[in-house]
């Protein structure tokens, strides 16, 4: 009787353990990160594929590799986002093949879109590559949204290109889980600066509870993250993927 008396206590205690501990993991504050303009360097995107954690991977379609490190980071448990082209601000500059522009009728978004999706395996949710000319559409982001919609669950992130982006909201008006990007890493690729911004990210996750960034596969980004990435925990944080932000309500 002394033993299952014993075994029983034992049960309560691990269940309580779990319990508190799950409570605190709660609790902590929360980081989301993501890799852009994943698909067209090798070496960069597999380094980016295998950084440690619950690091999503947004994947350009008709990339050389956009294939192949899709399938790579799935395997690895990273979360796949389609890194959907879209029409800037800046003619000069061009977001590649498969772009979303202001001149197409809502069918033509509609059929470039489906092959943009079709492009890219795994994917679970969907970014603006560029996009500070369209994202500011109500009408073309609208469009958008019914699409992403229609292919539920997919959720939406906004880059957040431009400060008068109505992503966020068209999401949100049609139904679509979404977040906005808080922090780019590496807008400035001097290491003092990105250190910076990481130190950024972590003091926004610390005062709202969750934040989220954005990085490219870019040899300092890549190296700041390695050192960073594994002491995340030591210091207090939780990488969590996008999806858990999502079912969480982040704000």
């Amino acid at each position: 009787m002394r033993r299952v008396d014993d075994v029983v206590a034992h049960i309560v205690l691990c269940v309580a353990t779990f319990v508190a501990t799950s409570a605190v993991a709660q609790a902590l504050p929360k980081v989301a990160l993501i890799i852009d303009d994943v698909g067209y360097r090798l070496a960069e995107g597999e380094r980016a594929v295998r950084l440690p954690g619950a690091v999503a991977v947004a994947v350009l379609p008709f990339g050389t590799h956009s294939v192949a490190l899709a399938r790579e980071a799935d395997a690895q448990g990273k979360e796949v986002v389609l890194h959907l082209p879209m029409q800037p601000l800046a003619g000069a500059e061009s977001p590649g093949p498969g772009a979303l522009e202001m001149g197409q009728t809502r069918d033509e978004l509609a059929t470039v879109l489906a092959a943009d999706l079709a492009a890219v395996p795994f994917v679970v949710g969907v970014s603006n590559h560029m996009g500070s000319l369209l994202t500011q559409q109500a009408e073309q982001m609208g469009w958008l949204m019914d699409e992403l919609h229609r292919r539920e669950p997919l959720f939406f992130i906004d880059s957040y290109t431009s400060a008068a982006s109505v992503g966020l909201a068209a999401a949100r008006e049609h139904g679509v889980p979404a977040l906005r990007r808080d922090v780019f890493l590496d807008a400035d690729p001097a290491p003092a600066a990105m250190e910076a911004q990481w130190q950024r990210l972590l003091a926004l996750a610390r005062t709202r509870g969750t934040a989220v960034g954005i990085g490219h596969p870019h040899a300092v980004t890549l190296a700041l993250l390695e050192r960073e990435l594994p002491a995340l925990a030591a210091s207090g944080f939780v990488l969590v993927p996008l999806s858990q932000l999502l079912q969480e309500g982040a704000p």
